[in-house]
C-alpha cells in the first residue's frame, strides 16, 4: 500500500470520528441543555473537553475489540477498511440530516462486517465479539433505563422534604458533575472504535511491530477529532434527545446522566463497544417513565428504537457496496 493511500484511509477514519462527535454531541449535552443549566454554546465546550481527556481515564479494551474481535484480522485490507468507513459515514450523515439519534458505533461495526463479508464471506465474522456488541444493543439501554428509574425513586425519597426550588437549585450544580461523567464515558467508549480501525489498518500493513496495540498518536488524533466534532454540535439530534422524548428537570437530568455514565463505564472497562445513543436514550426514557408513563413520547422513542435495529444492516449494506465500488477503481 502506498503511503498517500494509507494517509487517505487514516484521514477518512478521523473524518468518521469527527462525524461521530458531531452526530453524538446530543448524547453528551442534550440533558444539560434541555434543563437550561448550560447554554448550547457553553455545553459543547464542556462536553468536548471531557470527550478529549477520556483517554487518561480508560484503558483501550474497546479499541482492541474493534481491531481484533469483530472480523478476522487476517481479512483487514484497504478495501475492507474503506468499505467499513464509507458505510458508517454515509449512515451517520443520513441519520444526522433526518435528526434520528442512531448509533455511530453500530454503524461502524455494521460497515466493517458488511465489507468483511463482501471480501471473504460469512466465516470472517468473529461471533463472540460481534455477539457481545449485538447483545449490548438491548442491554445498554435497558440498564440505563433501570438505573435511571431506580435513581429517580431513591433520590426522590431522599429529597422528599425539600422544597421544589431548593431541589432545583442543588441539582443545577450537581448536573455539572453528572454531565462531565457522561461526556467522559462517551469519549472513552466511542473514540476507541476509530482507534481500533486505524490500528487494525496499520497492523495489517506491518506498520506496527510485534502484537496488536494502539499507538499514542492514534489515541490523541482520535480523541481530538471526536472533541472537534462535539464542538460543532448536532443540534437536530439535541432537540430530539433533549425535549422530544420527554421534558427534563435538572433533577431528572442528573439521574439520566448518572445512569448513562455507570453503564458506559462498565461497558468500557469490559471492552464492549456499546452505543452511547442507546444508553442515554434508555436513561431519558427511564426518568420520564418514573414520573408517569404518559410523560414519555412513546412514538418518538419507537422511531428511535426502529433506527437502532436497522443501523447495523443498513451500514453493512452500504459498506459492502462501497467495498465493491472500491474494487472498480
Amino acid at each position: 500500500m502506498t503511503e498517500p493511500l494509507l494517509i487517505g484511509l487514516v484521514a477518512t477514519a478521523l473524518l468518521f470520528d469527527f462525524l461521530n462527535g458531531l452526530h453524538d454531541a446530543a448524547n453528551s449535552i442534550a440533558t444539560i441543555v434541555s434543563t437550561r443549566v448550560l447554554a448550547p454554546r457553553y455545553a459543547v465546550f464542556w462536553a468536548a473537553f471531557f470527550n478529549f481527556v477520556a483517554f487518561l481515564v480508560f484503558g483501550l479494551h474497546v479499541a482492541r475489540t474493534i481491531g481484533t474481535g469483530i472480523v478476522l484480522p487476517a481479512v483487514i485490507t484497504d478495501q475492507v477498511i474503506f468499505g467499513a468507513l464509507i458505510g458508517a459515514i454515509a449512515w451517520n450523515i443520513i441519520t444526522w440530516l433526518a435528526g434520528i439519534p442512531s448509533s455511530s458505533s453500530h454503524a461502524l461495526i455494521g460497515g466493517l462486517v458488511g465489507a468483511g463479508v463482501a471480501h471473504a464471506g460469512w466465516n470472517v465474522i468473529m461471533w463472540n465479539g460481534l455477539g457481545k456488541t449485538i447483545g449490548a444493543i438491548f442491554l445498554s439501554p435497558a440498564l440505563g433505563l433501570v438505573l435511571a428509574l431506580v435513581l429517580v425513586l431513591v433520590v426522590s425519597w431522599i429529597v422528599v422534604r425539600q422544597t421544589p426550588s431548593r431541589v432545583d437549585s442543588v441539582f443545577r450544580k450537581v448536573q455539572f458533575i453528572s454531565a462531565s461523567a457522561y461526556s467522559l464515558g462517551h469519549g472513552g467508549n466511542d473514540a476507541q472504535k476509530t482507534m481500533g480501525i486505524i490500528a487494525a489498518l496499520l497492523f495489517a500493513h506491518g506498520a506496527l511491530k510485534g502484537s496488536f496495540y494502539v499507538p499514542f498518536w492514534v489515541v490523541l488524533s482520535c480523541q481530538t477529532a471526536m472533541a472537534l466534532g462535539t464542538l460543532c454540535g448536532g443540534w437536530r439530534i439535541v432537540k430530539t434527545m433533549g425535549s422530544r422524548i420527554t421534558h427534563l428537570s435538572p433533577f431528572q437530568g442528573v439521574c439520566a446522566e448518572t445512569a448513562g455514565s455507570i453503564t458506559l463505564f462498565l461497558a468500557t472497562g469490559l471492552g464492549i463497544p456499546v452505543s452511547t445513543t442507546h444508553t442515554i436514550t434508555g436513561a431519558i426514557v427511564g426518568v420520564g417513565a418514573a414520573k408517569r408513563a404518559s410523560a414519555v413520547r412513546w412514538n418518538v422513542a419507537k422511531d428511535i428504537v426502529i433506527a437502532w435495529f436497522i443501523t447495523m444492516p443498513a451500514a453493512g449494506a452500504i459498506g459492502a457496496f462501497a467495498y465493491f465500488l472500491y474494487g472498480l477503481t
